[in-house]
């Protein structure tokens, strides 16, 4: 999260920028093109089925499943379909493409991570699966790549990889690279905001202090590559050079100002989440009556 708007740089003046070794080549262009051939099934049949198998999951809770956690998660999935629905028949624009990764890698995420998806399972599933499921959860590995500092880098380290190298450019021409990169964003999403704020149980999930240090370091980062993508807004390489740098830049402000309002609100559930936890574990304060006959605390 950022306190203040930043001052954005000038647009560089001419097209492309060449050096000794060739063409540079700018992060944001790699989002030029729609897949040509995408898969014989629709991506909003996932969300369909994460939907609906959460909710009869719900209605089988013999203790009553939280309607505002039932709520959480389907709007999570609504975001979700949006992104690869609406948005992904969009005519090519940077924007579009900008607006789809927020979508998919921060605000969906959150919805999802609220729904407390393992908690719900754990009250429903079987015993051979509660037990498989807590042999997970108190796995090396989940702990590892589940810590808010590793989920950081995944989520935001992760959108820089694409960003900043021909990775993307690659996903537009191959359908089951760019469906393996949604789902990148979306789970690593989900770790962090697991991580920060989930009301799952997390073994070894660290104090308050680490986790905002986590949030603060992941809005920093993904605040510079957005002042980054802007800045580099004209250098296009080649056969790309009749892009829109303008585009380019209302998608580099649509990124950071749309961070800013992801961020804010997982700093939001990460402040309940940790108050609602803290008031639980505090012991219940007694009445207790004085000599004079007076009730005291």
């Amino acid at each position: 999260m950022t306190a203040a708007a930043p001052a954005w740089p000038a647009l560089p003046d001419g097209g492309p920028v060449a050096d000794g070794s060739g063409w540079s080549v700018t992060p944001v262009v790699a989002h030029g093109g729609h897949v040509a051939d995408g898969p014989g099934w629709s991506p909003l049949l996932p969300v369909a089925v994460l939907a609906v198998g959460y909710l009869l999951a719900a209605v089988r809770d013999p203790r009553g499943w939280d309607h505002r956690r039932t709520a959480a998660w389907l709007l999570g999935c609504a975001v979700l379909a949006v992104a690869v629905g609406p948005l992904a028949q969009l005519p090519d624009d940077p924007r579009g493409h900008m607006a789809q990764h927020l979508l998919l890698g921060m605000f969906a995420p959150l919805g999802l991570v609220l729904g407390a998806p393992v908690t719900l399972l754990l009250r429903v599933a079987p015993p051979p699966t509660r037990r498989l499921v807590g042999r997970l959860l108190r796995s090396r590995p989940l702990h590892l790549i589940a810590h808010p500092v590793t989920a950081a880098l995944l989520t935001t380290g992760g959108l820089a990889l694409v960003l900043l190298t021909p990775l993307y450019a690659a996903a537009e021409h191959q359908p089951a690279l760019h469906h393996a990169l949604h789902l990148h964003y979306v789970a690593a999403g989900y770790l962090f905001a697991w991580s920060l704020a989930g009301p799952d149980p997390a073994p070894r999930r660290p104090g308050l202090a680490v986790r905002i240090g986590a949030l603060l370091g992941a809005s920093a980062g993904h605040a510079v590559l957005a002042k980054y993508l802007y800045a580099q807004a004209g250098t296009l390489p080649p056969g790309l050079t009749d892009r829109d740098p303008v585009a380019f830049q209302a998608a580099a402000q649509l990124m950071y100002y749309g961070g800013d309002l992801a961020e804010l609100l997982l700093a939001v559930a990460l402040f309940a989440t940790w108050y609602r936890r803290r008031s639980r574990a505090r012991p219940p304060r007694t009445l207790t009556t004085s000599r004079h006959g007076t009730a005291v605390r």
